[in-house]
Formats: C-alpha cells, structure tokens, sequence
C-alpha cells in the first residue's frame, strides 16, 4: 500500500471497525512521525504501521514507531528476527507477512504473534514461490500455531469467508481500499484499477523483488527488458528511483510503476472506507447464512 495508505485511509479504516495500517514504505521516518500523529488525531481506535524490512532508513523508521507508541507493527520484505525481539520488548504487537509455511515458522520462532500468508495475487511486492492464497493459507494454517490472516486476493466478504474455512483468523486488504476515497493514491491510478480486468495485472522483476504490476508502458519496457535477459543491474537502471511514486502517486500511468493485485478485476466503483469495511462486514454475514448463494 505505498503511497496509498496515509493517515486519511488509516484512520477511517480503523473508525470503521476494522485496523488501519500506515504504509510506511513511503515516508521519509518524519513524514511517518506526522501521519501516526495525525492518525492518532483522528482515531481513538487501533491502527498500526507496516514496515518492509529491506528499506534502507528501517532504524530511523523504528526509532520513529517506538519513539511515537505505535502498538501494532506488522513486518515484511525481510528477516523478523532482525527487530521482532526489539519491538515486543516496547510491548509492541508484531504480525510479519509471509509468502509460504517455512518463512510463517521462521517469523513463530522469531517471537511474532501472528502472520500473514499472503498469496501471489497480491499486489506490490511478492513471494517468488508464487503460491496462490488458496494453497498457501492451509499450509501455513498447518505449520503454525499463531493467528494466520490471509492476504492476496480478497475484496469482498465473500472472499473473506473463504479464507477463513480455510484457516484464516482474518484477513489483510490493499487493492480493495487503494479505490477508496480517502487513499492518497492519485486520482488516475485509482481510476485504473477500476478499469482493470482479468490479466492486466503480472508477476515482474523476478531477478529482483518480484512486484505485481498492472500493465502499462513501463511494464512492457520491463518484460522486452526481461525476455532479452537485462541483467540485475540493468533492471535496476531501468527501475531507477522514484519509478512507483511516479506512477501510484504522481499520476504518469505511461512511465510509473503500477502496483495493484489481480482482485482489481472485481473492484469496479469508488468508496468511501467506512463503506467499503461496512460491505465486508455485511457479505461476510450473508455468505455465512447462505453459502451456496
């Protein structure tokens, strides 16, 4: 969710009932200190902040996170055992993302208190063992004895359903509220994930972090890159800087990197997050009362 989750669509997730994550992936460690205090401001709920692990400012972040009383953190891209330890001695809750069952084992003995499998149909950055969530959420539910919450994949109540008969406590959802109203993305990178269909979303950049991208000009420049066997250096030259600010934040649907699931092909209308927490919550119930529906 960078550049998609600021404090706006934090804190009306969390007012809605459900938690709202920071995506810290984004901010500079003082933007983040003012978006957990304008989250603070404007939610007397829960919320937390998502950290990848393999950023390059991840110890002034953390400072930030201790410094601000952030009590719910949840991990990814990256080793838990690295700040686990650190963050529970701050009685801090931490949840680590994980894209199959021996990573979900290694973040249990880590000390985490629950994880997220979280399935290759997710958007952004992804596991290259490309398990679907279906697969992965029973193998993990399996391997570990901590809360699991599902991820990859899931923007209706229904879906949320499914997750659970497969073992899930929860669920995790990006795709789904980055077409909300209060996310901070630009309006044209909304816009085209409401026009997005079946396959206009691919698993790229295997060399170096997989990311799932919706197809645009600068995802072809990436697969012609690809087919013709670019080099780890020159896919990161291509990459360059800023390339997903560019696109997600920016608005350059030609030259930006686009991140966004494949749910994206069943998130067709614009809103509000309290709506969007609310409809969950409502198909939820009525999948559970009428599953053959």
């Amino acid at each position: 969710m960078v550049w998609a989750s600021g404090w706006r669509l934090a804190s009306a997730v969390s007012n809605a009932g459900a938690l709202g994550l920071l995506g810290s992936g984004s901010m500079y460690p003082d933007v983040l200190r003012e978006h957990i205090r304008r989250c603070r401001e404007a939610t007397g709920k829960p919320f937390g902040v998502n950290v990848p692990l393999l950023y390059p400012s991840i110890e002034q972040l953390m400072a930030v996170i201790m410094e601000e009383g952030v009590k719910i953190v949840f991990t990814s891209a990256g080793n838990p055992a690295a700040w686990t330890g650190i963050l529970k001695e701050k009685g801090i809750t931490v949840v680590h993302v994980v894209s199959s069952s021996k990573f979900a084992r290694k973040a249990e003995e880590a000390g985490c208190d629950a994880v997220v499998a979280e399935g290759f149909e997710a958007g952004g950055h992804n596991g290259r063992e490309e398990t679907t969530t279906l697969v992965l959420v029973p193998a993990v539910r399996q391997a570990v004895q901590v809360p699991v919450i599902a991820a990859g994949g899931i923007a209706t109540g229904r879906q949320m359903m499914a997750a659970m008969v497969l073992g899930a406590d929860g669920v995790q959802v990006g795709t789904r509220f980055v077409a909300s109203e209060e996310a901070s993305s630009h309006e044209a990178f909304k816009q085209a994930v409401l026009a997005a269909g079946e396959g206009d979303t691919q698993l790229s950049l295997k060399k170096l972090a997989p990311v799932r991208l919706l197809k645009n000009p600068f995802y072809q420049l990436v697969t012609e890159a690809e087919a013709r066997g670019a080099t780890v250096a020159e896919l990161k030259e291509l990459l360059g800087r800023a390339r997903a600010k560019k696109g997600m934040f920016e608005g350059d649907m030609e030259n930006g990197e686009l991140e966004i699931g494949q749910v994206s092909c069943l998130v067709k209308n614009m809103l509000p997050a309290a709506e969007i927490v609310r409809n969950f919550r409502e198909e939820f119930t009525r999948a559970v009362q009428h599953p053959f529906i």
